[in-house]
C-alpha cells in the first residue's frame, strides 16, 4: 500500500507503532502490520467456537438448574430481576429485553433458540460475577467439571473477562503483537494457553477440535522472526 493510502485510511497513528517497534523501517514495519492482521485472523475461530462451546454448556447447566429449557425467558422475570442487581442496572434482563426489540423489529418470532444466539459473551461472562452467581446457587462452575481445585469462580471470571477484552482488541483492529513500544506477543500467548486451558477444564475431548483449527503458533513465530 502507497504510503498516502496508508495515512489516509489506516491512520498515521496506528501505524506510527510499527515504525516505531521496528526503528522507522518501512518495509519491515508493513511486514509486522499485515502478520499482525494474520495472528488476529488465527485467533478469530478459536475465540468463535470457544464462545459457541461456552454458551451451549452454560446453557445446558443453567436448564438443569432450573429444570427449565426456555429459563433465559423465564428467568428474565425471575432470578434476572431480583432486587440485589440493581446496582448492575439488571444487564441480563436489559440484554435480552434488548434482543427481543430487535427480533420484534425485525418481525421474528421470539424463542429461547434466538435469544440464546443473540447473547453476547460479555452476557455469559457475567454469569460468573458474585452477584449473579449467588442467585444461581454457584451452578455456572459446574461447566468447568474438570477444573484443578485451585480454581474457582472469581479465577474462572477473571480468565474470561481477559479472553473477551482480548477478543475486542481484535474486533476493533487494535494491535496485538506489542507490549508498550517493543515487538511482543506474551499477551497472545498467555491467552492461547488460556484458552485452552479452558476447554480442557470444560471437556478434555473437545481440545482435539480446536487443535485442528489453530493456526495461532506459526503466526506468532512469523511475528518473533519479523
Amino acid at each position: 500500500m502507497k504510503i498516502d493510502l496508508r495515512h489516509k485510511y489506516l491512520s498515521r497513528p496506528r501505524y506510527n507503532r510499527y515504525l516505531q517497534a521496528t526503528q522507522s523501517d518501512i518495509p519491515r514495519a508493513k511486514r509486522l502490520y499485515n502478520a499482525n492482521i494474520r495472528l488476529a485472523q488465527a485467533f478469530h475461530p478459536l475465540l468463535t467456537q470457544f464462545e459457541v462451546v461456552l454458551r451451549n454448556s452454560i446453557q445446558n447447566t443453567v436448564t438443569t438448574h432450573f429444570k427449565d429449557a426456555d429459563w433465559i425467558i423465564n428467568q428474565k422475570n425471575g432470578f434476572m430481576s431480583h432486587p440485589s442487581l440493581s446496582n448492575s442496572r439488571y444487564f441480563l434482563k436489559e440484554s435480552i429485553s434488548n434482543t427481543e426489540r430487535k427480533l420484534r423489529r425485525r418481525k421474528i418470532a421470539i424463542t429461547s433458540g434466538k435469544l440464546l444466539a443473540d447473547q453476547t459473551f460479555g452476557f455469559w461472562t457475567a454469569l460468573f460475577l458474585g452477584h449473579h452467581y449467588s442467585l444461581l446457587n454457584g451452578c455456572p462452575i459446574h461447566v468447568f467439571p474438570h477444573k484443578p481445585s485451585s480454581e474457582n469462580r472469581a479465577s474462572i471470571y477473571t480468565k474470561l473477562e481477559k479472553i473477551k477484552e482480548f477478543r475486542n482488541r481484535i474486533n476493533h483492529c487494535e494491535p496485538i503483537c506489542f507490549n508498550g513500544s517493543h515487538i511482543d506477543c506474551l499477551n497472545a500467548d498467555d491467552i492461547h494457553k488460556t484458552l485452552y486451558d479452558l476447554i480442557a477444564w470444560l471437556d478434555p475431548q473437545l481440545t482435539p477440535f480446536f487443535s485442528d483449527i489453530d493456526n495461532v503458533p506459526s503466526k506468532i513465530k512469523l511475528i518473533k522472526r519479523i
